[in-house]
């Protein structure tokens, strides 16, 4: 298989302050022992709770985080290499879009300063870069490109802020690209149209999409694979079909029973199996399996037996229910 992204036995951890007494206090496991691999020309969804650890392995994968354990190997290349050439190459093959776009642009410069930055770091000449601006917002539909050309962000709308964002993500032409929840902070109406301009540059730039989301309505419109993922490990990996058609783990069954149905006779219908209780601090996690505290089927082994991952026609899967 043509991997493109993989993502071996990776760890992250935090060490904490100590106590006001002087006591050390043990190092927080975001991620725990990650596996995962994405194939050139897919979309793999990353789904799970906030504190999952999703933003964190995200985060690693555009390099701007080391693991502290592990492998991530991005064109076959270590994305952490030492060499500090190869790293700044295989940097600009990866492209970053962030959840609020407020925040992920610099609102003292106008568009065209946003975009030009990248482009000329990478030493595009100033007429080049000016043509490759106006390729940008052709792309993600900000046209005339001379009407948001001059703005800065606090003159564009959320949605429209999003797609500078995304015009700059896809600057350099990058093979992948990390989507940290990109249309969370942004209204119903404009989410559906961010999300079909994301689908439309995957064809036509050939990308490849590490989407980082908690809607499991957005996977089922955009994903290939999906990882499900609670308190920093992955439970179930699965092709987005068989998510739906058949979820094994019961985190990822719960997920799909919080999930809204549009049809409200069918949402009245439906009898829901909601998940109790909060995810525990990765500070201090369950022992055993992880969710074993919120889970309605735990049985006395998920106590103090980790489990280990089965493969059930394809489908990875960490639970004892499948040992």
């Amino acid at each position: 298989m043509n991997h493109l992204l993989e993502v071996r036995d990776v760890e992250k951890d935090f060490a904490r302050p100590s106590s006001f007494l002087g006591r050390r206090s043990h190092p927080v496991l975001a991620v725990a022992g990650v596996s995962f691999s994405i194939e050139a020309g897919t979309t793999f969804g990353l789904v799970g709770e906030s504190g999952s650890g999703k933003t964190t392995l995200a985060r690693m994968c555009l390099g701007l985080l080391r693991p502290t354990a592990g492998t991530i190997r991005f064109m076959d290349r270590d994305l952490f290499s030492r060499d500090q050439q190869r790293s700044r190459a295989l940097g600009a093959e990866i492209g970053a879009i962030f959840q609020d776009p407020s925040s992920s642009l610099n609102p003292r410069k106008r568009v065209r300063e946003i975009l030009s930055v990248p482009l000329r770091l990478h030493g595009m000449s100033p007429t080049g870069t000016q043509q490759r601006i106006a390729e940008l917002l052709d792309a993600v539909s900000l046209t005339p490109a001379e009407r948001y050309l001059d703005r800065f962000p606090h003159e564009l709308s959320g949605g429209q802020r999003q797609r500078v964002v995304i015009a700059r993500a896809i600057a350099l032409r990058p093979r992948l690209i990390v989507a940290d929840e990109p249309v969370s902070a942004l209204d119903m109406s404009i989410r559906a149209q961010i999300l079909k301009t994301l689908a439309e540059l995957k064809t036509k730039y050939r990308l490849t999409y590490l989407y980082i989301t908690h809607d499991l309505g957005v996977v089922r419109s955009l994903c290939d694979q999906v990882g499900v993922m609670y308190l920093g490990k992955l439970v179930e990996v699965t092709p987005v079909d068989k998510l739906y058609a058949r979820p094994l783990h019961p985190y990822t069954r719960l997920l799909l029973e919080a999930n809204p149905i549009p049809r409200p006779t069918q949402a009245r219908a439906r009898v829901r199996v909601l998940i109790k209780g909060e995810i525990p601090s990765p500070a201090n996690p369950p022992g055993g399996c992880r969710f074993h505290p919120r889970c309605p089927v735990a049985v006395a082994r998920c106590a103090h037996e980790r489990p280990g991952i089965a493969n059930v026609d394809g489908t990875l899967v960490s639970c004892h229910l499948y040992k």
